[in-house]
């Protein structure tokens, strides 16, 4: 599995986007991030494993406690792969919309 395969894999589930969004107020304690969540901690760790190997977090240990934040740069493959098929399909999009508004040849 491709790093951008693990990082829409990591997005498909709505604990781990909501889990991202609590981190975009900067770094959080395991403990607070799962406060939220109706989970087992094994449960929760495991969506916080899923989000670590898709690169979109990064967790370090202080002492007794488990903290995460945004990994940098860890939306950056899935910005370029969304880019490019944007640019794909705007284009498929013209060439529709010059195919259909096109006056027939006589």
């Amino acid at each position: 599995m491709t790093r951008l395969d693990r990082s829409f894999h990591a997005l498909a589930d709505p604990t781990r986007r909501a889990v991202l969004a609590q981190l975009t107020g900067g770094e959080a304690s395991v403990s607070q991030l799962a406060e939220p969540f109706a989970v087992s901690l094994p449960t929760f760790l495991a969506h916080l494993r899923v989000l670590e190997e898709g690169g979109l977090i990064h967790t370090r240990k202080q002492g007794r406690v488990r903290l995460c934040r945004l990994a940098t740069g860890g939306y950056a493959p899935l910005q370029e792969w969304l880019e490019a098929q944007r640019q794909l399909w705007e284009g498929r999009s013209d060439r529709l919309a010059e195919f259909v508004t096109r006056e027939p040849e006589s």
